[in-house]
């Protein structure tokens, strides 16, 4: 389908497209030309951040204002991002713009942020590094009748003050029979000895986020626990080794759910095997049982395996990856050889 331009309204792909940080911004991305519409609190540092794009600043009438500009550049037929675009802000452009084509289109920028540049490998790798400095400093907070929540806020604490802007995400601290839920947002619950604990965590770093996972047991382990630990080791191993260019989401998924359904836990691992990570800490491509879309040189994926069993607990062990030209480099540094502490 032939467009002429393309409206970009979600910060995230704004961002990634100028470098434009502020909350509220409106790129018209033409042929050969591109304007950012945002208002009076961003339009310096719009043009500190992107200089040589043209500004413009709008008011309460933004809606007309930008229509008056499509107007001039006679454009007909506009593409909207459809994955993000909410219904509200569709119907009213689509009642104040009734003389132009609408056209919501899906992934209008996921193809390009799945691909990374290797400025943006490094800054996805230091943010991984502080994610490995805060797993190094919480295995010493780690101790019996010390709360999940405490524990989440301290390896906030830690991420914030190293160097991260934010978290990527709600932190997951899940001990003992909560490890079963694989998203266990951090509770009140205080670890006991015995328990298997699974920390999900990451920050952002420069705009790019981080996501690690690590399961670890409270004192000494049980024979079970440690089979369970085993074989997801296994699984995230074999994961690893299915991540190459060429390789769809669907396949990569599939090697490691076989082999836990030979190992009789088929059912106890229900999400997907890994997912895109870069300016959203969930992003394309993905790796899950219905993901068609092949594997390419560039893209950075997570690799997280887990099998989760009700009134037990969990394991899952998840790695940051980049797709290489004949496979793929993990990321993440922390030890996944299993810990008693």
């Amino acid at each position: 389908m032939q467009l002429d331009g393309i409206l970009v309204t979600e910060r995230v792909n704004y961002r990634y497209l100028t470098g434009f940080t502020g909350s509220r911004g409106y790129l018209l991305v033409l042929k050969g030309e591109a304007c950012l519409f945002t208002d009076f609190r961003y339009t310096q540092q719009a043009g500190e951040q992107v200089p040589g794009l043209e500004i413009r600043e709008i008011g309460n009438r933004w809606v007309e204002e930008i229509h008056e500009y499509l107007g001039e550049k006679k454009v007909e037929e506009l593409g909207l991002e459809k994955d993000y675009l909410s219904y509200q802000l569709f119907d009213l452009l689509r009642d104040k713009w009734a003389d132009i084509k609408l056209r919501p289109e899906e992934k209008l920028t996921a193809a390009l942020r799945s691909l990374k540049d290797p400025e943006e490998v490094s800054v996805i790798q230091e943010s991984v590094d502080l994610a490995d400095r805060a797993f190094t400093y919480i295995l010493g907070e780690l101790k019996p009748g010390v709360r999940e929540r405490d524990i989440a806020l301290k390896l906030e604490f830690f991420l914030r003050e190293a160097g991260a802007s934010e978290r990527s995400f709600d932190f997951i601290v899940a001990s003992g029979k909560r490890g079963a839920m694989p998203h266990g947002v951090a509770s009140e619950k205080a670890l006991e000895e015995g328990d298997l604990v699974t920390l999900d965590f990451g920050g952002v770093f420069q705009g790019y986020c981080s996501d690690i996972t690590r399961t670890l047991s409270l004192g000494k382990a049980g024979d079970r626990e440690r089979e369970i630990y085993r074989l997801v080791k296994e699984g995230q191993e074999r994961g690893l080794a299915a991540v190459r260019p060429g390789v769809t989401g669907e396949e990569a998924d599939k090697v490691v759910r076989d082999f836990f359904v030979e190992a009789g836990y088929g059912k106890c691992f229900g999400h997907g095997l890994g997912h895109g990570v870069g300016l959203e800490v969930h992003e394309a491509p993905r790796l899950a049982p219905t993901a068609v879309d092949r594997l390419e040189a560039g893209m950075i994926v997570t690799v997280e395996p887990g099998i989760y069993i009700p009134d037990f607990g969990g394991v899952r062990i998840e790695d940051m990856v980049l797709v290489t030209g004949d496979g793929c480099r993990v990321l993440t540094g922390s030890s996944k050889e299993f810990m008693e502490l």
